[in-house]
């Protein structure tokens, strides 16, 4: 059980192989993911990923955690410098753990938690039925305004000082759009509740200076390091110091056991290269690209939720091609083009099927396309969703070869 994994496990080898094909083959325009750095991925490849060192820094359970403790320290000090919070965990195994971290600490089942709804661009672990977090919590959902699609401060605070919700949760996987933390903040103190900004998507765009952090106003902020920041999957929680000790106890030992030292290796790499020109020359192209191709969308007729966006994420209305976006992201795949199918706020489609493709575009810009891309990605794709010749889609997947230059 020494060899490479070419002679102990081929089928595994040539499917590793296969998925590298596949991505260097087609855009990978799913908001949800990027393209980690080689550095990140020899530190997720190391023999960290051996190491068991349940508990923090001086504090584990097994022995021989001395390196390990220098690795997480480590990481730590660059989290804290990059995001310029008191506190920080770099445990959390992933951002939905993470995400539960937050709901541990600072509340107990049953008690209210008011967020974004799911329809509007929010995300289940604030608060869906099918997800512990609804299961577990009263959720009280706000929503966009009707005629802006963007949140409604002044309704959110009508809300917040009716319900006193424990928890108030700014943030989402399909929401597009900044958001005005100072007013969520004064609504928080004003209600009396915690402030909980849910950065998974935003705060890669944070660190490049992008976008505005969050980090000075709320109380914890979530992080997930490897959907426009370049590192491994996992979470992070940022964090006021009074909060240190309940956000500790609920990530060890309420929720887990040891962390995956290899992972918070991974992390400490990204935090080091997300503080360099370079990573912040990628962030604003992940961004300039999402916009440009907002507005090559709307130019060519299709609606944009919101009328456009702030960071990396795009939702486009692709009824005017007479398609759901079901079928739109079908279509696109079936032209080397992966997005989401989504929803627009007052959707009237069924959700399985729903009226818009999400997009984002870190994924791509880590693989070399640039905003001046876009108009030929908006083009290609209105091409790809309104037909369903097979031709047709073959044309669109050999054009997209020529984009970027894949990792």
């Amino acid at each position: 059980m020494t060899g490479p994994l070419d002679a102990v496990d081929p089928q595994i080898r040539d499917l590793i192989d296969r998925e590298a094909a596949r991505r260097a083959g087609s855009l990978q325009l799913l908001a949800a993911e990027t393209i980690a750095t080689p550095a990140v991925r020899a530190a997720m490849g190391s023999v960290l990923a051996d190491k068991y060192a349940e508990g923090y820094p001086g504090h584990r359970y097994h022995g021989g955690s001395e390196v390990v403790d220098e690795v997480e320290n480590l990481a730590v000090d660059r989290a804290q410098s990059l995001f310029g919070a008191d506190y920080v965990n770099v445990q959390p195994l992933s951002w939905a753990l993470a995400n539960f971290a937050v709901y541990a600490a600072f509340a107990q089942p049953g008690d209210q938690v008011m967020s974004l709804s799911l329809r509007h661009g929010g995300h289940q672990s604030h608060g869906s039925r099918a997800n512990l977090s609804g299961r577990w919590f009263s959720v009280v959902n706000y929503e966009v305004r009707q005629d802006t699609e963007q949140v409604d401060y002044d309704r959110i605070r009508d809300m917040a000082l009716i319900h006193r919700p424990r928890i108030l949760l700014a943030g989402g996987t399909a929401y597009s759009r900044t958001w005005d933390y100072a007013a969520m903040r004064m609504i928080a103190d004003e209600a009396g509740c915690v402030l909980w900004v849910d950065g998974a998507h935003v705060m890669g765009l944070a660190v490049g200076g992008v976008v505005d952090s969050p980090v000075p106003y709320a109380d914890v902020v979530s992080v997930a390091t490897n959907k426009v920041m370049r590192g491994p999957r996992g979470g992070l929680l940022l964090a006021r110091g009074e909060h240190a000790e309940a956000l500790s106890r609920a990530v060890y030992p309420f929720l887990q056991g040891a962390p995956a030292m290899h992972s918070i290796a991974a992390k400490a790499v990204a935090f080091a290269e997300s503080g360099t020109e370079a990573y912040r020359s990628y962030a604003r192209d992940v961004a300039d690209l999402a916009s440009d191709l907002a507005r090559n969308f709307a130019d060519r007729g299709l609606p944009v939720v919101s009328g456009g966006t702030d960071t990396h994420i795009g939702i486009v209305d692709v009824t005017p091609l007479g398609v759901t976006g079901r079928e739109a992201a079908r279509r696109l795949a079936a032209s080397g083009i992966v997005v989401d199918k989504a929803i627009t706020p007052f959707d009237r489609a069924a959700v399985a099927e729903g009226s818009a493709i999400r997009y984002g575009t870190a994924a791509v810009v880590a693989g070399g396309v640039v905003p001046a891309d876009a108009a030929s990605i908006a083009d290609l794709m209105i091409t790809a969703m309104s037909s369903d010749d097979a031709a047709v889609h073959a044309g669109v997947a050999s054009a997209v070869t020529g984009l970027g230059d894949p990792e």
